[in-house]
């Protein structure tokens, strides 16, 4: 056999193990890779108290570490507490709710009728006829959904969260301390000159990677607020919870806060609040003009891209992979921007 054939047989087996790592390993080391990805974010704090204060890397990272923890906690703390109470208090108020939108659903058949009964009496009927199916469907759907055994696959996967989320904790302390001994490792294995322009990707690539999340972390902190002191108003007695499901929900790249805020603005129209409606309307066009003005220039700022560049790598991201896409789109321009730069791809020609 010749070595071209040893060769590519040796590239086939590659592939093929790593395609059983993907598809066997990736899904159960989700806690182990969510650790290494977040030991690199923490990694540039570390190495801050080690320069600043000539403080040695194990108290740093054990600093770091107590730190991240500690407002990891109150951060859950804090939003369980409230969510909760908010949850509870929207449960007491739903029959109160339930009974507004069958009385405001009545007034606007009584209406509908003084409109179009001149014209067709089958109109109003016919509506009414079909929207009450849909809603003896969604009660019977409701009806079906089997409440206590959704509560009771929760606890009885709470032991397996703890396990991750214990796991994520000791892989993020132990990846805090080897950080620095598997970056030498991984360099080892590459040729003097190759090490050097893979250092320089790699730099290039992390200062990227921390930026981005950076800006949409920036971004998102933006929405919250402007959805929050909006909410102050409009709603108050469900602005914090309501606040960050529109949050969580606003990272969906194109649905974004419309899903929440469109729905919600369709129930109070129909429980006859038009204020609250045209208010919500219009906190919606507001979160929406924000997401897709300000992020274009906040990400371009902070990864290296210009917003026009960064514009259209979101948007062929976003249309090839979807939401993948929209986060791969700008890290594979930089990644390359930096391979150009770093020598490993040439494209020195003119037309």
């Amino acid at each position: 056999m010749s070595n071209q054939w040893r060769k590519y047989i040796g590239i086939g087996l590659a592939i093929l193990a790593a395609l059983a790592v993907i598809y066997f390993i990736l899904p159960v080391s989700v806690p182990l890779i969510l650790a290494f990805i977040t030991a690199l974010f923490l990694s540039p704090a570390v190495k801050s108290l080690v320069f600043r204060f000539r403080l040695s890397r194990s108290m740093a990272v054990f600093i770091v570490f107590v730190s991240f923890v500690s407002v990891l906690s109150l951060l859950a703390y804090f939003a369980l507490t409230r969510a909760l109470i908010q949850v509870n208090q929207f449960i007491e108020n739903l029959p109160n709710m339930i009974n507004e939108i069958n009385l405001a659903w009545m007034n606007l058949l009584d209406t509908l009728r003084q409109q179009f009964d001149h014209m067709s009496e089958d109109i109003v009927d016919t509506l009414d006829e079909e929207v009450t199916q849909w809603l003896f469907r969604q009660r019977e759907v409701l009806q079906d959904w089997d409440i206590l055994g959704a509560a009771t696959d929760v606890v009885m996967s709470i032991p397996s969260y703890i396990v991750s989320l214990l796991v994520f904790l000791i892989a993020l302390y132990l990846f805090l301390l080897d950080l620095p001994r598997l970056r030498d490792k991984t360099f080892s294995y590459f040729k003097p000159e190759t090490a050097e322009k893979v250092r320089f990707m790699s730099s290039r690539l992390s200062s990227v990677i921390l930026g981005f999340f950076k800006a949409q972390f920036l971004v998102s902190i933006i929405i919250f607020i402007v959805t929050f002191v909006s909410l102050l108003f409009i709603a108050p007695e469900v602005a914090l919870i309501m606040s960050v499901l529109i949050w969580l929900i606003d990272f969906i790249p194109i649905i974004g806060s419309i899903a929440i805020l469109a729905p919600w603005a369709i129930v109070v129209l129909f429980m006859g609040d038009t204020a609250m409606a045209v208010q919500l309307g219009i906190l919606a066009a507001i979160l929406l003009t924000i997401r897709r003005t300000v992020e274009p220039k906040v990400m371009g700022h902070h990864i290296g891209l210009s917003p026009i560049a960064t514009l259209i790598s979101l948007y062929i991201g976003l249309m090839l992979l979807g939401a993948v896409g929209f986060i791969l789109g700008p890290l594979l321009v930089i990644l390359f921007s930096s391979a150009r730069e770093a020598g490993l791809i040439k494209m020195n020609f003119k037309i």
